[in-house]
């Protein structure tokens, strides 16, 4: 196993990802306002995904040429989409946003640590 992978393109993907979603949410679409204040997270507090998402991005891009910083960019990736995973169950907010959005990145993530450390 190397802490630097020798795919590029799912850490590279995944930071794409991460950076639209964070460009998504400078003005939210209805569907992640919804989202957001259906699990009751503070607007005040909104902008900190913003930043949460572009520091995950900038770790997976760095990740390729330092080790181990991809590594655990992936893994927070991993955890923020488990808490809001955990907070859609507890808010009981458990629509399509939560099957589609929260769920599937939470699987496209995983996906890439295990494709990550697998190849």
């Amino acid at each position: 196993m190397s802490l630097v992978p020798d795919l590029w393109w799912p850490q590279a993907l995944l930071a794409l990802v991460l950076c639209v979603d964070a460009a998504m949410s400078i003005r939210p679409p209805r569907f992640i306002r919804d989202c957001l204040d259906g699990v009751g997270f503070p607007r005040d507090w909104w902008w900190t995904l913003i930043v949460i998402k572009i520091l995950a991005a900038c770790g997976l891009i760095v990740g390729m040429w330092v080790p181990g910083v991809g590594l655990a960019a992936n893994v927070g990736v991993i955890v923020y989409f488990i808490c809001a995973a955990a907070a859609h169950i507890r808010a009981d907010f458990v629509g399509q946003t939560f099957w589609i959005n929260c769920l599937g990145m939470l699987a496209f993530s995983t996906a890439v640590l295990v494709l990550s450390l697998a190849l």
